[in-house]
């Protein structure tokens, strides 16, 4: 998408979240967060560096990154990242990441490694996101699983009540 085409989309969907009470967090783009004047940026491992983004965005604004390792994981704690994605959990079809499923042991490892919160991805499903939280998760990004739903709030209310306190992380 074109950047002015992307931007005039961002403005429209922060409208509609500031008017929802929730939090827009755009990926990739720096330069169209602070423009749509999101609540933050998330990033990958290919795009503009934590520390540089930082400095454009500020303290204020949310970073996330995204890791697939536990190397990536600390060095995003270290550069001060708000939370990380973490992936993927499980193979997934959405999106070539590059990398192999990391599994609910990496994810666990990672727990221990960082105090950040953790956003985990990747095949996670209604029917695994329980495992995702007890293995450390704060929080899942479950995408076919709802895209393919016929009812997608009812989905969601489903998955929610599946969220216990048991199953928080601690």
């Amino acid at each position: 998408m074109a950047a002015k085409e992307l931007f005039s989309l961002a403005r429209e969907v922060r409208q509609m979240t500031r008017a929802a009470g929730c939090r827009f967090i755009v990926n990739d783009r720096v330069d169209i967060a602070l423009a749509a004047q999101a609540d933050g940026v998330h990033l990958g491992q290919e795009d503009l560096p934590l520390e540089v983004a930082r400095k454009l965005m500020g303290r204020e604004k949310i970073i996330g990154i995204s890791t697939h390792d536990l190397a990536q994981a600390r060095e995003a704690e270290r550069g001060e990242a708000d939370y990380i994605g973490f992936g993927p959990i499980f193979g997934t079809a959405t999106k070539d990441t590059g990398y192999s499923p990391r599994g609910l042991a990496m994810l666990t490892e990672i727990r221990r490694a960082v105090t950040i919160p953790i956003v985990a991805i990747g095949g996670i499903t209604e029917k695994n996101v329980v495992h995702v939280w007890e293995a450390g998760a704060d929080a899942a990004a479950i995408i076919s699983d709802l895209m393919g739903a016929e009812d997608v709030a009812e989905k969601v209310r489903r998955i929610l009540a599946l969220r216990q306190p048991s199953s928080a992380s601690s």
